[in-house]
């Protein structure tokens, strides 16, 4: 009786035990920038705060800001728990930063139909001298540092320290199979349950000299995605969803400033500038090019103000096109602006400043057709004698009036200004009613 009650607790205790060890496992799925940098240094502080046995940063990635990837090395160097970098799934790369962060990494590993490579540093030549020679000196430095810092990882972490250098100095890129031969990764496996059981009870030393045995064959994996604000910012940090969100943003902030009260364009414009300003932090702007669209913004405004015959409007859309070319300082494709989106926004921010803003102004010029200011030029006939003071009637509505002639009663009269207190009135020459309605 008493080994019936045992054997259930035993179950129990055992199951517990074997599942006592939590692997934790992030997804980073595009570029590398500062909100994909928070996301894993986040996953990193969080693992070490749970003691979990080992982070497993799931990676696809075609590279990203040198800024960004150094911070995640770091992070992952000074970690208590071990990181495994997984290209994954099949299809995937690590590009760019993506090797750095791969040569970082405790464990790496790919998936079948995978590749790494090409992590040549890119950049373009705003803020660079002028000349060709100082350009390819600056260039030279960059590449030399990014080796330096490969070669360390490296050596730190027993992989290949030639083939690294050759991704970085000529591009090379290679599959899972010729990474697994070359050092370069340490295992080849179809999923993430296949490489915590390959790695079991493998020996990891941390870089603060402290070993570790893994225990991962039966360990619980916890997944963590994203948060809602990480995602919202990843998104909005996509170079054409930045440059869409600020474009907006100017334009509801124009429309505001030129109809006070509207409440709506200024509301929305306004958090649309923001979130594109935010998001211009994580990419690499080019200010020329953002001084541009700034200027193509004024030269709109000043067509509407003044008669250029479209000399301005021209002079407009060539700055808008320039400096949306020049916007992001980078030759990487994920760094740049679609031309689709390029011609998209040039034609919808002409349209809405010769139609949306255009509009609002000539409103503004229109005589005043409501109020005391829109009883000028109304029709009305006298009531009572004018003889200085008498009054008419006006739309049903009977009005005190002044004039300097006498005027009979049943005349028809017109309204020449009001001063506050009374209408001051003409007599009419044509004794009818005008066509602004009943009198």
């Amino acid at each position: 009786m008493k080994s019936k009650i045992y054997l259930p607790l035993f179950i129990l205790i055992f199951s517990s035990s074997v599942y006592a060890q939590t692997v934790h496992r992030i997804i980073i799925n595009g570029v590398i920038n500062p909100v994909a940098t928070e996301y894993i240094v986040k996953s990193i502080e969080r693992a070490e705060d749970e003691q979990a046995e080992l982070l497993v940063i799931q990676l696809d990635t075609p590279g990203g800001l040198m800024k960004s990837m150094h911070v995640i090395i770091k992070a992952i160097q000074s970690s208590s728990v071990p990181v495994a970098v997984y290209v994954a799934p099949s299809g995937s790369r690590a590009g760019s930063a993506g090797v750095f962060i791969t040569y970082a990494a405790h464990i790496a590993a790919m998936a079948p139909s995978t590749n790494i490579g090409s992590a040549h540093p890119v950049f373009s030549g705003s803020g660079m001298p002028q000349d060709t020679s100082g350009t390819d000196t600056m260039m030279e430095k960059v590449v030399n540092d990014a080796v330096a810092k490969i070669k360390s990882v490296a050596k730190t972490r027993g992989r290949n320290i030639e083939w690294a250098e050759k991704a970085i100095r000529e591009s090379a890129n290679i599959t899972e199979t010729e990474a697994l031969e070359l050092n370069v990764i340490e295992y080849i496996v179809p999923n993430t349950d296949s490489l915590l059981a390959v790695i079991d009870g493998k020996e990891i030393q941390l870089d603060s000299g402290v070993k570790k045995i893994l225990k991962t064959r039966h360990a619980r994996i916890i997944t963590y995605e994203m948060n809602w604000r990480q995602r919202l910012l990843d998104t909005i940090s996509d170079p054409n969803i930045a440059y869409i969100l600020m474009m907006i943003g100017m334009a509801g902030i124009m429309l505001e400033l030129y109809n006070p009260g509207a409440i709506l364009p200024g509301v929305a414009g306004g958090i649309s500038l923001i979130l594109g300003l935010y998001a211009l932090q994580t990419l690499p702007v080019n200010y020329a090019g953002l001084l541009l669209i700034v200027f193509a913004i004024i030269l709109f405004l000043l067509e509407i103000k003044i008669p250029s015959y479209g000399l301005l409007s021209i002079g407009g859309v060539v700055a808008l096109v320039m400096g949306s070319v020049m916007l992001f300082d980078s030759p990487l494709p994920f760094f740049s602006l679609s031309w689709k989106v390029i011609l998209g926004v040039v034609i919808f921010t002409v349209l809405f400043f010769f139609f949306a803003i255009g509009m609002t102004i000539r409103t503004h010029r229109t005589k005043p057709t409501t109020g005391f200011q829109g009883m000028i030029g109304e029709t009305g006939v006298v009531f009572k004698q004018i003889d200085p003071v008498g009054k008419v009637k006006i739309h049903g509505e009977y009005w005190e009036a002044v004039s300097d002639k006498p005027i009979k009663k049943g005349k028809y009269v017109e309204v020449v200004e009001y001063d506050g207190k009374s209408l001051q009135i003409k007599v009419k020459e044509k004794q009818s009613v005008n066509n602004k309605g009943k009198v």
